[in-house]
């Protein structure tokens, strides 16, 4: 049997004919830029996160660097994040002006641990980047108590979380705002490249709405410079045949999570990830933690089973923020599990027959 990290072609065959149909409609208009579909899926997406804006982007890092401009981040403020996230996130901050500042992580969750940000606040820190990270929601409380005793803003890196919940609250309503990519291996993806921006803040909003359209308050009248980051109306189009059945999805790697942890439970030699109390998980990615990782990985892959690495080198030890001076064992939660972590394969399509493959795969390596 083979059974790929992600499989897209299941998903896009069953929606194939609905997608071509709206595709055709733009084609025969020739409405590719703007239009009814991108402002639809915008309310689509803001009624489901609970927020009052939704701003379509071309990325999800192009949201998140929108998103601190629109907060007028400057030259050298500080904004404190995880170094077991993609680049994209202090990519963000860097381009937008700023300086990435890390904190450890929660050994269990793999998510910004809120004991570690004190002791790293400055008279230059302007925000945290808590990141929501393989489809669980960061602990916002203690993140958000700790943001208002400083005058800090919170904006979430809500990439790999559409739809998880942090006790009733859905990702990307908590902080100032929150950034989303559309990446089409994510819960909801697109065909392509495209991302937003959600928040209740009307003027940030405005803001970020200007910057990803050259600075542009109508059409000729720049307010400032901007960038060119609109979500394509092909693109958007896909997206709202999607988002309808994004809850479906998020149920179905819900139970296929499950599967894994019933089928796994009583394995020596593997850890199994956590739900933290009042967390609905969506389930981005299922990743354990085993010895011998790539050894793991080598042999699961001559069995046919896929696996992914997220993510093997932590961001303070890349060679891109070697300027920061921090060396191995300046994070030692975040180095620890990203030597053992290892992605099984996970989406809404894959069977109880492919799990029991992978679960009997695991078994035999490891014992």
């Amino acid at each position: 049997m083979k059974i790929p990290f992600l499989d897209l072609k299941v998903q896009h065959q069953a929606l194939k004919d609905e997608i071509l149909l709206l595709w055709e409609e733009i084609l025969v208009n020739a409405s590719f830029v703007g239009g009814r579909h991108v402002s639809a899926f915008e309310e689509e997406f803001a009624e489901l996160c609970n927020v009052r804006h939704c701003v379509s982007v071309g990325s999800g890092t192009d949201g998140l660097r929108l998103i601190l401009l629109s907060l007028g981040l400057r030259h050298e403020e500080e904004v404190i994040t995880v170094p077991n996230t993609f680049i994209a996130t202090t990519e963000a901050i860097s381009q937008a002006g700023g300086r990435p500042v890390f904190v450890d992580i929660d050994p269990d969750t793999y998510l910004m641990d809120p004991g570690e940000i004190e002791r790293s606040v400055t008279p230059r820190t302007r925000g945290i980047i808590p990141v929501h990270l393989y489809g669980q929601m960061a602990d916002m409380d203690p993140i958000m108590e700790i943001a208002g005793k400083h005058g800090l803003w919170v904006v979430e890196d809500a990439c790999q979380a559409h739809l998880a919940e942090y006790k009733g609250c859905r990702a990307g309503s908590v902080g100032i705002a929150g950034a989303f990519s559309f990446y089409p291996g994510k819960n909801l993806g697109g065909c392509g490249e495209a991302g937003a921006v959600t928040t209740s803040d009307l003027g940030l909003a405005a803001r970020v709405r200007m910057l990803r359209d050259h600075g542009q308050e109508k059409k000729y009248s720049h307010t400032m410079e901007g960038f060119n980051s609109r979500c394509d109306a092909l693109q958007a189009a896909a997206l709202r045949t999607k988002i309808k059945r994004l809850p479906e999805w998020n149920r179905a790697r819900r139970k296929n999570a499950h599967r894994y942890i019933e089928a796994l439970k009583d394995l020596e030699g593997i850890k199994l990830p956590k739900t933290a109390e009042g967390r609905l998980h969506v389930f981005h990615l299922f990743v354990i933690e085993v010895d011998d990782r790539d050894e793991v990985a080598r042999e699961l892959h001559e069995r046919g089973i896929g696996t992914g690495l997220h993510y093997p080198v932590p961001l303070h030890l890349q060679q891109a923020y070697s300027d920061m001076g921090l060396e191995a064992g300046s994070y030692p939660r975040a180095e620890s599990s990203a030597k053992r972590l290892l992605s099984l394969p996970m989406y809404p399509e894959l069977t109880e027959a492919q799990i029991q493959y992978v679960c009997e795969g695991l078994r035999s390596i490891l014992s």
